[in-house]
């Protein structure tokens, strides 16, 4: 009797665990869609990257337009030692 017993109990193991193996599936998946957001959050995207440039670059035009303003002022205060224009120029730096 208990050899029979034991053999409905592991033919019934199937049908039981239906809706578990759903929930272990998606525990074995877990880690690998967890690494996946992890890449996508610290990967900047093409659209990221030209947003990005873009405030680089208009925050070095700024500083280049403050540099010439001043430059220029000197230049109106005493024109005769005003040479050209040496300061950082926004499109030759990294």
């Amino acid at each position: 009797m208990r050899k029979g017993a034991m053999i409905a109990a592991v033919a019934a193991i199937p049908l039981m665990t239906g809706g578990c193996v759903r929930t272990a599936a998606s525990v074995v998946t877990a880690p690998f869609k967890a690494a996946g957001q992890v890449v996508d959050w610290t990967t900047t995207s093409q659209d990221e990257a030209d947003r990005n440039y873009g405030r680089k670059m208009r925050n070095k035009e700024a500083q280049e337009g403050r540099e010439r303003r001043e430059w220029e002022k000197r230049c109106r205060k005493d024109p005769e030692n005003c040479g050209s224009y040496d300061g950082y120029v926004a499109s030759h730096h990294n």
